[in-house]
């Protein structure tokens, strides 16, 4: 048997699950954001611009993103934080989180003209 064949065809359902969650989890929250542009007092706590002054504002921002993005998935605090520990100690799902901000802040750094001035 191929071993390459055979280690992509275990690869793809992650990857799929993977893209799904990411794809459901940045629609809630554009969802959240644009409910959010209806309501002015909630602009005043939610994201009102992907604009930062430095590259180091905008992986902050992209952090903020991503834990906006989970408590708006799973609504409560006390699931979310019973659920830690399953995911705190694998190195599958921390590697994902790094995608999922990965993701955020290419999308702000692109949105910042990536800091040319």
């Amino acid at each position: 048997m191929n071993t390459t064949a055979y280690r992509r065809c275990t690869w793809m359902p992650t990857r799929f699950l993977f893209t799904s969650l990411l794809a459901v989890t940045l629609a809630i929250g554009y969802i959240s954001i644009a409910s959010a542009q209806d309501k002015p007092e909630m602009q005043k706590a939610g994201l009102t611009t992907l604009i930062t002054e430095t590259p180091e504002a905008g992986f902050a921002l992209a952090v903020k993103l991503s834990q906006k993005g989970v408590a708006t998935t799973q609504t409560d605090p006390a699931v979310r934080k019973a659920l830690r520990p399953s995911y705190a100690h694998d190195a599958n799902s921390l590697i994902a989180v790094s995608h999922v901000v990965a993701t955020h802040f290419q999308t702000i750094a692109a949105a910042n003209e990536y800091w040319r001035k």
